[in-house]
């Protein structure tokens, strides 16, 4: 599972996404090529966005197909803590694999 947290510049966690992403059901069937960053999330690893690339990731959610894959709860939060770091200062997007 792939959890989703909002964390500063010092790492320390601001909030906490409720919604979890699983590999195998959802992240796995995107296209990489297609949608880049929602493809280079990893199962087993940690992956950062910061202000300006949580804009695109925002871009990429919200095609039809990605909704359908993720589902709408998922992208709705994901949503919601992309624009809390787009609006903060120094805050960055964190997609934690297990």
């Amino acid at each position: 599972m792939i959890n989703v947290q909002v964390r500063t510049e010092s790492g320390e966690i601001v909030l906490r996404g409720s919604c979890r992403l699983d590999w195998m059901k959802t992240v796995q069937r995107i296209d990489e090529d297609e949608f880049p960053f929602l493809g280079s999330l990893l199962p087993y690893a940690d992956t950062m966005f910061n202000s300006r690339q949580t804009e695109r990731l925002r871009r990429e959610i919200s095609s039809q197909s990605v909704r359908e894959i993720l589902g709408q709860d998922s992208v709705t939060e994901i949503e919601r803590l992309c624009l809390q770091v787009e609006n903060g200062s120094h805050l960055y997007l964190w997609f934690l694999g297990d």
